[in-house]
């Protein structure tokens, strides 16, 4: 039952002292939401690589143990870890093609030991995410999105033509088609509580079939104590650096990357979705995410857990359908996910699931990622230059998932890793988007300064050099100095709170763009965000008209001097990138 309503409004914001009858109702359906997604696509890779049951029990028990873990820790504000908010944590469909390759070649151990390595690249994500927010772009992530949804396709179609000996071989076909129906006309069609239970409600279908065609096995359930730890299936964290291990680490952490940066969209999503007034994205919260999550796959791998990830799409629905984005609801989630582990009878009615229910499934959050891929790359509209990355990118990843021609030609310890389409897709996109903005940067102008009312001369000085290479009038030169001028007083304005004894530094950047200039002035703050006061000034404005400070007029002039105003905050950094356009 929902605590809260279903058309959007938030009660309950993140930091809101929820209670604790709602929150443990909330976090209920929440568990609901998440538990067949982990435990399917835990158990996944472990059946399509033909492991023991011992194994996959394991590896589902670990799964939604970390799962709680990660969810619980998400939900808090440690230092850098932790986004403070209802964010929930599962096994990542990313993972599962590399995952059975990792199985086949060195084993449980190995995958384990890969998952573990692959962490590098989420603390890496948070540690540089300011400097690599011009290479790591959306239009990169999407791309990445929709090769990892290409090569997921074979294990999908592969486990819907997977039966049991003795059923009949049309049975993995007509099984799979149901699943896959269900789980598109829910879809489609589901609302309020029936779209919380969609995924349950799938799989039940699909085992129904199943269950007719005599592939689902309930002696699994049968078999399963009601609580305890599996006997065995722990596949030990024993670092193999051998040819293979090499051959698969940049590939894991490639997609681990890319995760990443799903889970700063992920994370952005979630925030959008939080509160009652809308904000500015506060990206400090999304370092902390990350780092949680990085955290999490060294947890995985010690424990023999699949790798994970955040999941921004099950938490924003929680939040729309129930009302309540509390924060305290990720702990109740959290804590019930590890009660979950140690029930090992309620985990066995998913881990019974037919392999042609599971590939359905699969093959429906294909679908979705696919889309996902789409979306993320035309975040900020897609231009021509855009279009052409976009298509080359994929066109080079799905043709060498496809073929084995660089493979053949590299062979040795390199022709694993050049046959994986992810890997030469994303390095595609990557190589195009850098050469962009290299040409796109050769006219950018910088400054470093410290910051203070002492640097403005300087910075004016700059700006007026600025506008004379691009030969702009003195209206438009006049415009440019003034936004130079008043960025940097709400700047400083900013650091009235102090972050420190010592003065922190001023980088602005200047990049013509013919009849447009964008400035981005990097510096170092603690709170305040200057979007919200620009936000501020448009309510206050509808209100009757009072004293003005000069905080206020500074923030109004900038206002009217620029074409956009954006601030990034960051651990360590912010980032004011503001537009003036010119004339000359």
């Amino acid at each position: 039952m929902s605590a809260g309503t279903a058309d959007g409004i938030v009660q309950y914001e993140p930091d809101d002292a929820c209670p604790a009858r709602v929150s443990l109702s909330v976090g209920l359906q929440g568990v609901l939401l998440i538990m067949g997604p982990t435990v399917l696509l835990a158990s996944f890779a472990a059946n399509a690589s033909d492991r023991d049951a011992g194994y996959v029990s394991w590896t589902v028990f670990a799964a939604l143990l970390v799962s709680g873990i990660l969810t619980a820790a998400q939900a808090s504000r440690i230092g850098r870890f932790g986004s403070g908010m209802s964010f929930m944590v599962s096994a990542s469909p990313s993972y599962v093609a590399i995952s059975v390759l990792a199985l086949a070649e060195g084993g449980p151990a190995m995958l384990s030991s890969l998952t573990a390595a692959a962490a590098i690249s989420y603390l890496s994500l948070s540690l540089w995410l300011p400097k690599l927010r011009k290479i790591i772009t959306p239009l990169v992530s999407g791309t990445v999105l929709m090769l990892i949804a290409v090569t997921l396709l074979p294990a999908s179609f592969n486990g819907m033509s997977s039966v049991p000996d003795g059923t009949a071989a049309a049975g993995g076909p007509v099984v799979g088609l149901v699943t896959l129906i269900s789980a598109t006309v829910l879809t489609l069609a589901a609302r309020g509580a029936w779209r919380i239970m969609a995924p349950l409600i799938t799989i039940g279908a699909g085992c129904a079939v199943a269950l007719m065609f005599g592939m689902y096995d309930p002696g699994v359930i049968v078999d399963a104590p009601w609580v305890g730890l599996p006997e065995s299936g722990y596949p030990g964290l024993e670092p193999n650096f051998g040819t293979s291990f090499w051959s698969l680490l940049p590939v894991f952490a490639l997609v681990a990357l890319v995760d990443g940066i799903k889970n700063i969209g992920d994370n952005v999503l979630v925030q959008q979705q939080s509160w009652r007034t809308p904000r500015v994205t506060d990206f400090r919260r999304v370092q902390g995410s990350i780092n949680v999550t990085g955290a999490g796959l060294v947890l995985a791998g010690a424990v023999g857990s699949p790798p994970l990830c955040s999941w921004g799409t099950y938490s924003t629905a929680l939040v729309n359908f129930t009302g309540v984005a509390a924060r305290r609801v990720g702990y109740y989630i959290g804590a019930a996910l590890v009660a979950l582990a140690l029930l090992p009878k309620l985990t066995a009615v998913l881990l019974a699931v037919p392999g042609p229910v599971a590939g359905a499934y699969l093959l429906s959050i294909v679908g979705l990622l696919f889309v996902g891929g789409i979306r993320t790359a035309s975040q900020g509209g897609l231009d021509g230059r855009d279009a052409v990355i976009l298509g080359v990118s994929f066109a080079v990843g799905a043709g060498v998932e496809q073929g084995t021609i660089i493979a053949d030609l590299l062979g040795g310890v390199w022709g694993p890793l050049a046959n994986n389409g992810v890997t030469v897709g994303a390095f595609t996109a990557v190589v195009m988007v850098w050469l962009t903005n290299l040409f796109a940067g050769r006219d950018r102008s910088r400054l470093e300064v410290e910051l203070s009312i002492d640097c403005l001369a300087e910075l004016d000085e700059h700006l007026t050099a600025v506008a004379d290479r691009l030969g702009w009038n003195a209206a438009s030169t006049e415009r440019l100095r003034s936004v130079g001028e008043e960025t940097l007083m709400s700047l400083l304005d900013l650091d009235e709170s102090g972050s420190g004894d010592a003065e922190p530094r001023l980088i602005v950047a200047a990049r013509p763009n013919k009849t447009l200039v964008e400035l981005e002035f990097m510096a170092v703050f603690d709170e305040e965000n200057l979007e919200d006061r620009l936000a501020c000034l448009a309510e206050e404005a509808e209100g009757a008209a009072g004293s003005v400070d000069a905080s206020t007029m500074t923030l109004r002039l900038l206002r009217h001097y620029t074409s956009s105003v954006q601030h990034q905050k960051y651990y360590g950094l912010d980032v004011v990138t503001v537009q003036v356009k010119g004339a000359r």
